[in-house]
C-alpha cells in the first residue's frame, strides 16, 4: 500500500537517505505492499504444515514454505523499492536460513 502521495514530485530531484529509506522512486512512502505469490505460498504452506503437525507431508510443506520465503526475501533484497524493504528482505533471509540450519 502506498501512503502520503507526494503532490510535488520531481523525478529529477536527488533523494536523500531518509527518502531512499522510506519512499519509492515516485515519492510514495512504501512500508507494506500486497503480498506476492512467494509470500502467499509461504503463508499457505506454513499453515498446512502446522495443521498436519507431524509426518513426512508436514515436513515437505514446511521446507517448501521456507524455500518460498527465501525466494521472497532474495527478491526484496535485489528489487525492493526502498532501503527499508531491502533491509526487511535481508532480515527475513537471515532468520529463514538460521531456522533451517537449526532444524538440521
Amino acid at each position: 500500500m502506498y501512503a502520503n502521495m507526494n503532490q510535488n514530485f520531481n523525478p529529477h530531484k536527488t533523494q536523500n537517505i531518509w527518502d531512499r529509506t522510506w519512499k519509492d522512486k515516485r515519492g510514495r512512502v512504501v512500508i507494506w505492499q500486497t503480498p506476492n505469490i512467494w509470500l502467499g505460498s509461504w503463508a499457505g504452506l506454513t499453515v498446512l504444515s502446522l495443521l498436519l503437525n507431524r509426518g513426512l507431508l508436514a515436513d515437505v510443506f514446511s521446507h517448501l514454505g521456507s524455500a518460498a520465503l527465501i525466494v521472497w526475501s532474495l527478491l526484496e533484497i535485489t528489487r525492493g523499492v526502498n532501503y527499508f524493504r531491502r533491509a526487511l528482505g535481508l532480515l527475513i533471509l537471515f532468520f529463514a536460513v538460521a531456522t533451517i540450519m537449526k532444524s538440521l
